[in-house]
């Protein structure tokens, strides 16, 4: 099932045209965009992830409506929504029409998650590092590059995740030109060894992760450490667990890297996914 909202809240057929053909967000990818997880009618911190939508607004200079609007079209989305399991919500704010009175574009498309995205929490992914080509400290530096943000312009990351699938893999996680552990294409790399878990910071040009941030607060409270630092690839091979988390992955465990098998974390994943849960139980 998918349900397109428009931003007045009137529920638009989603197979009908909406969006003008000069539109920025499709001819340049100019707008900013994100994906809430709806479970049990519940969205799953929405709270941070409007925050990080008007945080990417703001790095590319767009005026987007203000967070409660946003809020009044998700409750629009779910009041319509009749299917039953796990919703992803996508909300997507463009630069508005080329050509048009300098008024956004924005709505809310709801879809199911895939069944192969639920199948992919329980048996875990193989991933592949690929080179992302910048330096960590060229974010404070180059400001225009945008790292950090969470916009419209993909085309890198599915690139990324063509070319994974082509050799094999599930998965991607980027590596820096300095040999860092940077971030998959659309998911926040986090590694436990012992009791802690290390995710690597946002000021190497990487999204904050909001799943992860809702994952480290469950496993500080179970009596975990957690570090937000620089974290290299032989880092990932030494680990006792490598996870993917995202809103809609949720958290994966990565079984194997680069063709060779990690060490086997079923039962660190087990106990990380329950606290995980645990945080909208």
């Amino acid at each position: 099932m998918r349900l397109l909202a428009l931003f007045d809240g009137t529920i638009a057929d989603p197979e009908a045209p909406h969006i003008r053909v000069d539109d920025l967000g499709l001819t340049r990818g100019d707008g900013v965009f994100e994906s809430v997880l709806v479970v049990d009618g519940r969205p799953r911190e929405l709270g941070p992830h409007l925050e990080r939508m008007q945080r990417s607004a703001r790095m590319l200079e767009l005026a987007i409506p203000p967070v409660a609007e946003w809020e009044r079209l998700v409750a629009a989305v779910l009041a319509a929504w009749t299917a039953p399991g796990e919703v992803a919500v996508k909300l997507v704010c463009t630069r508005g029409p080329e050509y048009g009175d300098g008024s956004p574009t924005a709505y809310a498309l709801a879809f199911t998650v895939e069944p192969h995205t639920i199948e992919r929490r329980l048996r875990g992914a193989s991933a592949i590092v690929l080179d992302r080509g910048f330096d960590p400290e060229i974010s404070e530096r180059a400001p225009w590059l945008l790292l950090g943000a969470k916009t419209l312009s993909y085309a890198v990351n599915m690139a990324a995740t063509r070319h994974a699938s082509a050799v094999g893999a599930d998965e991607v996680i980027f590596r820096a030109a300095d040999g860092s552990v940077l971030e998959g294409p659309t998911s926040t790399v986090v590694v436990a060894r012992g009791r802690t878990l290390r995710t690597p910071p946002a000021s190497s040009g990487i999204l904050p992760g909001t799943t992860q941030a809702a994952l480290f607060r469950a496993a500080e409270r179970a009596g975990w450490a957690t570090k937000v630092e620089p974290v290299l690839v032989s880092d990932l091979t030494a680990a006792d667990g490598v996870f993917l988390v995202s809103s809609v992955r949720k958290v994966v465990r990565v079984h194997t890297l680069d063709g060779a098998a990690l060490p086997d974390a079923s039962a660190t994943w087990s106990e990380l996914n329950a606290l995980y849960e645990a945080e909208y139980s």
